[in-house]
């Protein structure tokens, strides 16, 4: 590597007056040489607020670390020129400050090796339902099972779907913000490999905690009944896991239940005596929904005192209900 001739006291002057901000120089001695040496990190494209390393051979005084400023570019000493980093690979960013180098008349003939420090420009962010949520950087391939299982995996009251947010870019270049709803049987299961996305870098992924199903009244063990598979529970589901019935169940039981457009819970009578003799079709139940069975010789309460005293009553009781498809 040769210095450009005549440029020994331009290059001096501009090393004393042209440091520019975000960049970090090794101390060497006279006539040594540094080589940046970073951490192995898997080769990706580079994007904003990374950390770049750069070696540049027999010029200590060129070498150091730069952060990839918002603009896409980092900035070198004696160089004049901003030089756009984000989007490319670590050896196609040694191709542009080379040639940059050259343009300037900075050196003849450099030798320049690029090296990413830190990666900071691909964030995913994992939140809801999970043991650790986090946000962490997308280093090398990472899917959505690795997401999640870098936030420690699925709590227990996980419910059916994985929400995964991104941003696309259409024709027109308007960028907009997409949702995709990820079964979480579908994933787990790996039948279908589509539905375990690749994750790129900006990612917002949200679990949703379960809906809830809450059962009181003349059973054993009243409590709140998670809903984690996607698939409906109903009045046999929910009274096994609740212990069946205590003494003297009225043969009416009700279902109050939240419904659009309409205030307050509808009552909903429910022929207990013949769903249990097989009689009657078992009855779904939906998410949010009340349970009510009364006792044949008390006084039926009211859906507001139940919904009023359930935060109190089921708090302590709480159990996982798994459905099946």
């Amino acid at each position: 590597m040769k210095l450009a001739t005549g440029l020994l006291p331009t290059i001096t002057v501009a090393m004393l007056a042209f440091v520019p901000q975000g960049i970090i120089f090794p101390r060497v001695a006279d006539g040594q040489t540094t080589a940046y040496q970073g951490p192995n990190l898997p080769i990706q494209k580079i994007g904003r607020d990374d950390l770049i390393g750069i070696s540049v051979y027999a010029a200590p005084e060129l070498s150091g670390s730069a952060r990839v400023e918002s603009d896409g570019c980092i900035r070198m000493p004696m160089v004049r020129k901003r030089i756009h980093a984000s989007g490319l690979l670590p050896n196609e960013l040694e191709d542009a400050i080379t040639k940059e180098l050259i343009d300037e008349m900075v050196l003849v003939q450099p030798i320049v090796t690029v090296s990413v420090v830190e990666y900071r420009s691909r964030p995913i962010t994992v939140s809801g339902a999970v043991k650790n949520p986090s946000t962490f950087q997308a280093v090398g391939t990472m899917t959505l099972l690795d997401a999640i299982s870098t936030a420690g995996g699925l709590t227990e009251n996980a419910g059916s779907e994985i929400l995964v947010s991104h941003h696309a870019t259409t024709g027109d270049s308007t960028a907009h913000n997409i949702t995709e709803r990820i079964s979480v049987r579908s994933l787990l299961d790996g039948e279908d490999p589509a539905v375990n996305l690749t994750l790129e870098g900006g990612e917002y992924i949200r679990v949703p905690v379960a809906g809830e199903v809450y059962v009181v009244g003349n059973v054993r063990k009243p409590g709140s009944f998670y809903l984690t598979d996607g698939a409906e529970s109903s009045i046999l589901k929910a009274l096994a896991l609740s212990g069946g019935l205590d003494s003297y169940p009225k043969h009416t039981a009700y279902i109050y239940r939240v419904e659009d457009g309409k205030p307050g819970r509808s009552e909903i009578p429910v022929e207990l005596k013949g769903i249990l003799d097989r009689k009657t079709p078992d009855v779904p139940l939906e998410a949010n929904d009340i349970f009510y069975v009364p006792d044949a010789e008390g006084r039926r309460i009211s859906a507001k005192i139940l919904e009023s005293s359930l935060g109190i009553s089921l708090g302590v009781a709480s159990l996982i209900l798994y459905t099946t498809r």
